[in-house]
């Protein structure tokens, strides 16, 4: 369990001031200029040495990402750092409580993080719907203005520093980066082909970094600590801490910081008041938002939440959304909602994702009354095979996993529901 002195996120319920004083009473802002003095290769450093994985969903090795960055800013070409507060993942709903509660957190991160890279402008992109969010941050940013600690000369370092926040129009797509710098640009939401990837071709054709809301906001502390500090938490290759948000069949839904690598069964106990029903009414657990595999209770007892266990389990980790469901939940139809999801959020652009989602939907639509054959479970699966690893962007994958799983876990069931139809359609005919 993660002690109290080690917790970055000290104001994630909103309970104490967000604003400038109370962000500042609770240690943000301190000696910030001292961090910035170090320079840009020690932050990158130090970065690296936490061993910090991108808290979007990726896992990718921030500080590692960040070398990436041109080392000199070319003529007419500036770097930029983009903050992804897009959040649309079903059940992921951490970075909108950062931003609400500990907004300085974010701001702070963004000055440090966009010195390392050589940026003087970061955008944050946020969710249009997330309106009273956008205007806490916008709230931080002008006391951060107002103070001095960023703009011209941000905390007295000599660094210029501007901060601007854009607000999207509510499209799933837009979660991914390539997507976001489009839509950021004026352009259709739709992800790029990469090669070029956004640190040599992005925003405006300029170099580019898209971090999410999570990971700037511990860069502060992590610098203020070190970065051997944050790597002695969690477990190897999945260190720190990470906000879970807990969401579906539990006592106490909530967004909680704990260790990388903390088993899920004590992460439901401890901090959401159990499973409803008791551990034993647990029929499954998504355990890292809507886009991965859905998991069954015999392996939610003893799984690790982190990148890697829960790749060993065929699942991941995902934003860390945890979407509990008990045995009163129709998986089949649970899925099959996701399967919509994902359909309508297709940006269309790529053909497997723009026709093979619909397909999915539909042919889920028909697992969950039975109206099938037991030949096209397999054919379902054959398709999501085909659709993903296949498209530009990740959203293909996202809608092929669940059902993966759903069939890898709960075939019985859809097989219970053929037959079940069968036997129906037979003794109409025989009547």
């Amino acid at each position: 369990m993660l002690s109290d002195k080690d917790r970055i996120f000290t104001n994630l319920y909103g309970f104490l001031d967000r604003g400038l004083a109370g962000a500042q009473a609770r240690g943000d802002w301190s000696n910030t200029r001292e961090l910035l003095a170090k320079g840009r290769d020690w932050i990158i450093e130090e970065m690296k040495g936490s061993g910090l994985r991108g808290r979007g969903g990726a896992g990718f090795p921030t500080g590692l990402k960040w070398s990436f960055m041109p080392k000199q800013e070319a003529p007419g070409r500036p770097h930029y750092l983009v903050i992804n507060a897009d959040e649309g993942e079903p059940g992921t709903c951490k970075d909108r409580d950062i931003i609400r509660n500990d907004p300085h957190k974010l701001v702070e991160g963004a000055l440090l993080a966009s010195f390392a890279m050589g940026s003087h402008c970061c955008y944050l992109y946020i969710r249009g719907e997330f309106y009273r969010e956008a205007q806490a941050l916008q709230a931080a940013i002008d006391e951060a203005y107002a103070a001095g600690l960023i703009g011209r000369n941000a905390c007295g370092s000599g660094w210029d520093f501007d901060f601007y926040i854009h607000r999207g129009a509510g499209a799933y797509i837009c979660g991914e980066e390539t997507a976001l710098i489009n839509s950021i640009e004026g352009r259709k939401g739709q992800p790029r082909l990469k090669p070029p990837f956004p640190a040599g071709v992005g925003l405006w054709g300029c170099p580019t970094t898209v971090n999410n809301v999570e990971s700037i906001a511990v860069t502060p502390e992590i610098l203020r600590r070190g970065g051997a500090w944050f790597a002695a938490l969690g477990r190897p290759k999945n260190s720190g801490i990470k906000v879970f948000c807990i969401s579906g069949h539990v006592n106490n839904p909530c967004n909680v910081e704990e260790e990388m690598g903390i088993p899920l069964r004590e992460l439901i106990e401890r901090h959401a008041g159990g499973v409803r029903g008791g551990w034993d009414n647990l029929l499954a657990v998504i355990p890292g938002g809507s886009s991965v595999p859905v998991l069954p209770k015999e392996i939610c007892d003893h799984v690790l939440m982190d990148f890697d266990s829960l790749r060993d389990v065929r699942s991941g980790l995902g934003t860390a959304a945890v979407i509990v469901m008990d045995k009163s939940t129709d998986i089949v139809r649970a899925i099959a909602r996701l399967s919509r999801f994902y359909t309508h959020e297709s940006c269309g652009q790529c053909t497997p994702c723009r026709e093979g989602t619909g397909w999915m939907w539909r042919m889920m639509e028909r697992m969950v009354t039975g109206d099938a054959d037991l030949a096209e479970i397999d054919v379902l699966e054959e398709v999501s095979r085909q659709i993903e690893g296949h498209t530009i962007c990740a959203l293909g994958d996202a809608a092929a996993w669940p059902v993966q799983g759903l069939i890898r876990h709960f075939r019985p069931e859809l097989e219970r529901r053929i037959k079940q139809r069968q036997s129906v359609r037979v003794a109409a005919q025989a009547a």
